[in-house]
């Protein structure tokens, strides 16, 4: 079945076989995750204030209360099963993909929904995808140490019966490629059978979750203590035992910071979403919270600054030349036939390669209708690719010649070396290759050999090459990389070029890109002469590493690490893993990237692009910079919670806070938190700034003074409101109406000031937020419904205030507001002086 399954087939078999899939983690019932949060604190101390309310008679408050209760629980449901699904459609994206053949056309597809009977295509760098019986395998090894706990990858031939004949699910390419056919998917596998389940993707604790938890921890047990202690205050001068209980419990309550473990899971988890969006996969989600700290992006060339669209510019041999943009002028001269024809032989038939895929396109526009181009000829064997020898052979045979012709392409100077060319030849070939990659080319040499004995050798030194002449492609760099590139600059974040290219086209490549590499490169070679020590001191003002090793990529980025940086690291390659496991965020790519490459990453770019690199920085600075504001407005919205619990108790006056009204601003407190401050756009000035420190914490002393000194003036004009609406009201119903009114309404204007820090919220520009607006607009209809509800207002032990007492708190409510923007002026001032 050359042509593979039809669409309308696989579809059929897919419906009948189900998905090729192993077992995992569902998404929790809809059941268990209300029981998750029946079992929270919150709803237990909830339930508690109602038995009290119920024991003390007040039938028509325990309703109320409880009725609170389920609104409460309805938004933190809510707000799980959304981060529940923001993760599981990361699951979903991540999960790996299969080159398959299918209607006669090769295309990547999802590897669940591949069916017994797909024709898949295998190639070095990718996870076997499905069990397969191999129909072609060309100088093939599999690591099967999933399966068989052999860590010696095993060679395998198709066509051949038994177990070396097949490929095996989990299995990994480690050589070679393949063409197999499915013959068995999901539980029916070798790794289904086994019973291995895959590792859900956010289950792991990050950093700032495990801060929030101890901060957490530690409130509530000082909480705790300090409710206990505030109940038999209450209970030595009352002697009101359900009454002192009830007291406890509020400040309880008041105290508690449950929606933060909410929150943070919420912000990580739908901030690594909203990449998916800009191309970009999040595969860890520390990651996230990563980003923003970024100092120095290591960066491939080919696919990440450039186009990834290789196309052959020249040909080029000791007697003659050819442009490829005059093809249509002009035909490739004779001369070059040979060059071409055997830089085709050198390259896969199946090409996954952009430059194999170019060099293949060329030779069929401009080798038709010639002698020059093979369907016939059959292919013996190969000589991959090495770190030590960056060129590869490929045996063929002819059918009208007994002995094997080789092929080989790969760096000029390895070509060189193979063809043992004098030092006078190889001067000219260098000045060349120099002279085409200060162009920004891509330039291979090629060659070829005769070989007439049966037994091939180890080594592809031991043919006797013929040089045959270069062949230079150009792959354009991206029209956003410069733009990009100069927005990393203006952050304080060092972009570097690490490739494997020749200096001279780095060098052009780096200039086009905007990264600074005249006087400043370093060659593998160059590297690898180099003590630790004197490899730091060169850092610094070196931009573009060329000719470098995949081993060598590894050493960058502990170097870079050792002095301090933190290192997002772009790779491609099975030999990249170590270098993308050892960065800080490992970046695979997408659309070329190996399955090998992807599962040591953190990210992935879907799409290659450098520019979503950079986007996936902005995105982590962003979340971040949100936290730090949503903790602002938690800290300073319940330091009056927890004031105006305390003072009635310790002072001798009436209840100002009840559980019904603790519960009513958490209808306020949790959207703003988990929906307001999370959709906050990055301030606009946030690019502009170096780096946060590593090390730089949630709640350090920036944070919590701003909220505490916010909250602590909010407190204040509280206690004056009440105060004043006592004496002039004469009821401590007005009072505690008017009170509650102002502390609603200066809780919105807490949010709006927060919302930005880096200047007056007033003087903001940008599209604005709508979660803000829709939460102030419901807040006030409810407000309506309580003061004009006489019902309603008795559950809350409230009298509407008259019309002068409401006037005079508004005046109260822009009173706070003008405090907060006060704080958040003098510690941007304070930053700015520092800075």
């Amino acid at each position: 079945m050359p042509d593979g399954l039809s669409e309308i087939e696989a579809q059929a078999r897919l419906a009948r076989d189900g998905a090729n899939a192993l077992t995992v983690d569902r998404q929790r019932s809809t059941l268990r995750l209300l029981g998750q949060v029946v079992a929270e604190p919150m709803f237990v101390l909830l339930v508690a204030c109602g038995a009290i309310y119920l024991a003390l008679g007040d039938r028509h408050e325990a309703l109320m209360l409880l009725g609170f209760v389920f609104v409460v629980m309805g938004i933190t449901f809510v707000q799980q099963r959304r981060t529940e699904r923001s993760l599981e459609a990361l699951k979903d994206l991540s999960s790996p993909q299969a080159l398959v053949v299918r209607d006669g056309m090769s295309r990547k597809i999802a590897s669940s929904a591949l069916v017994c009977g797909d024709i898949v295509l295998l190639a070095e760098g990718d996870r076997v995808p499905a069990d397969m019986q191999l129909v072609e395998a060309a100088n093939l090894s599999v690591d099967e140490s999933m399966l068989t706990g052999e860590s010696v990858p095993v060679g395998k031939t198709a066509s051949v019966p038994g177990d070396d004949g097949r490929v095996f699910s989990g299995g990994l390419i480690t050589q070679g490629t393949a063409r197999g056919l499915v013959i068995a998917t999901g539980a029916r596998s070798a790794l289904g059978r086994i019973g291995q389940s895959l590792e859900g993707l956010g289950q792991e604790a990050t950093p700032i979750q495990r801060e929030t938890k101890g901060v957490v921890n530690r409130v509530a047990i000082g909480g705790l203590i300090l409710a206990a202690g505030l109940g038999c205050a209450y209970w030595f001068r009352t002697h009101d035992g359900l009454h002192s209980l009830l007291a406890g419990l509020t400040l309880a309550m008041a105290v508690l910071p449950e929606e933060l473990p909410v929150v943070m899971t919420l912000f990580l988890g739908l901030g690594a979403w909203r990449l998916t969006r800009e191309h970009v996969l999040a595969r860890s989600i520390p990651a996230v919270e990563l980003l923003g700290a970024t100092t120095v992006l290591c960066v491939d060339k080919t696919g990440t600054l450039t186009a990834n669209r290789m196309a052959v510019r020249r040909l080029w041999s000791e007697v003659s030349a050819y442009d490829c943009n005059d093809a249509a002028t002009s035909p490739l001269q004779d001369d070059l036939h040979e060059l071409l024809e055997f830089a085709v032989l050198a390259s896969h038939r199946r090409a996954f390669d952009p430059m194999e895929l170019a060099i293949s396109e060329s030779g069929q526009r401009l080798l038709a209708h010639t002698e020059h181009l093979h369907e016939d000829w059959t292919l013996v064997d190969d000589y991959p690719l090495s770190g030590e020898m960056l060129a590869m052979s490929r045996v063929w045979q002819s059918p009208d010649r007994s002995e094997r012709m080789i092929a080989a392409k790969g760096a000029p100077e390895a070509i060189v070396d193979l063809c043992h060319l004098d030092a006078s030849r190889a001067s000219v070939i260098a000045e060349q290759v120099a002279t085409m990659a200060q162009d920004g080319l891509r330039v291979l040499g090629v060659a070829r050999a005769t070989f007439a004995a049966s037994e091939l050798p180890v080594n592809q030194h031991d043919f006797d090459f013929e040089f045959l002449g270069l062949v230079a492609l150009e792959d354009p760099v991206r029209r956003d990389v410069p733009q990009a590139i100069k927005t990393c600059q203006e952050a304080g974040i060092r972009v570097v070029m690490i490739t494997g290219d020749h200096p001279a086209t780095a060098q052009a490549i780096a200039r086009q890109a905007g990264i600074p590499g005249d006087g400043r490169v370093m060659t593998g070679s160059e590297l690898a002469v180099l003590s630790e020590v004197q490899l730091r001191g060169r850092l610094a003002d070196t931009h573009v590493f060329c000719r470098v090793q995949p081993d060598q990529k590894l050493r960058l980025v502990q170097a870079f690490r050792a002095q301090g940086d933190i290192v997002a690291m772009t790779g491609d390659g099975v030999n990249d893993a170590p270098a993308l496991k050892a960065a800080h965020i490992g970046v695979a790519m997408g659309a070329r990237g190996t399955d090998v490459a992807r599962e040591a990453a953190s990210l992935v770019l879907v799409n290659d692009d450098f520019g979503s690199l950079v986007t996936a920085v902005r995105y982590g600075r962003r979340v971040f910079a949100n936290l730090r504001k949503a903790i602002t407005f938690v800290v300073a919205v319940h330091v009056p919670i927890v004031g105006l619990s305390i003072l009635p108790v310790m002072l001798g006056w009436p209840s100002l806070l009840m559980p019904v009204h603790i519960l009513f601003l958490q209808l306020i407190i949790d959207p703003a938190c988990s929906v307001v401050f999370e959709a906050e756009p990055l301030e606009a000035d946030a690019m502009r700034v170096p780096p946060r420190a590593i090390d730089a914490r949630l709640f350090d002393t920036t944070v919590l003074m701003r909220g505490l000194w916010q909250g602590a003036g909010l407190l204040a004009v509280l206690v004056a409101v009440f105060k004043i609406a006592q004496i002039y009201c004469a009821s401590d119903e007005v009072a505690r109406a008017l009170t509650f009114f102002v502390m609603v309404m200066s809780n919105l204007g807490l949010i709006f000031v927060n919302r930005y820090w880096t200047r007056a919220a007033l003087n903001r520009s940008g599209a604005a937020n709508r979660s803000f607006t829709w939460i102030a607009f419901a807040t006030m209809v409810l407000l309506s419904c309580i003061f004009g509800l006489p019902e309603i207002a008795r559950l809350f032990a409230f009298v509407a205030p008259p019309l002068p007492a409401l006037v005079g708190g508004i005046g109260a409510v822009f009173a706070s507001v003008l405090w907060f923007e006060f704080v958040k002026w003098v510690l941007r001032t304070r930053v700015e002086r520092r800075a």
